[in-house]
């Protein structure tokens, strides 16, 4: 099965929004698919994929699509930091012991 098909459809359409944000955001500032290419540092067949929200095009292409376009990629940093973490936190406070006994101190002979 393509990756693109094991993407769950919730985020196969975020990154279709993402895709369409960036074709509006390069055609506003009036540079052509060939120049975004270019800075970016792909191809042009690279670069519509970006546009077209292709999962399989790496992270960083698209990060960097948004930085030549001066759009705000900040908060992404922040979506794996431990204190967000709702579902690791649970999960560890279901492990912690029921009960916490004194450890024993051998005794000097």
């Amino acid at each position: 099965m393509p990756s693109d098909q094991v993407l769950p459809i919730r985020l196969r359409r975020s990154l279709s929004q993402l895709g369409a944000g960036v074709n509006v955001a390069r055609r506003r500032r009036q540079l052509t698919a060939a120049m975004m290419a270019e800075r970016i540092g792909v191809t042009r067949q690279t670069y519509a994929r970006v546009e077209q929200g292709d999962p399989t095009v790496a992270m960083g292409t698209y990060l960097m699509a948004m930085f030549v376009l001066g759009l705000d990629a900040t908060g992404l940093e922040t979506a794996a930091l431990p204190q967000s973490d709702d579902m690791g936190s649970a999960l560890h406070v279901a492990e912690l012991p029921k009960r916490v006994r004194a450890r024993r101190t051998p005794q000097p002979k």
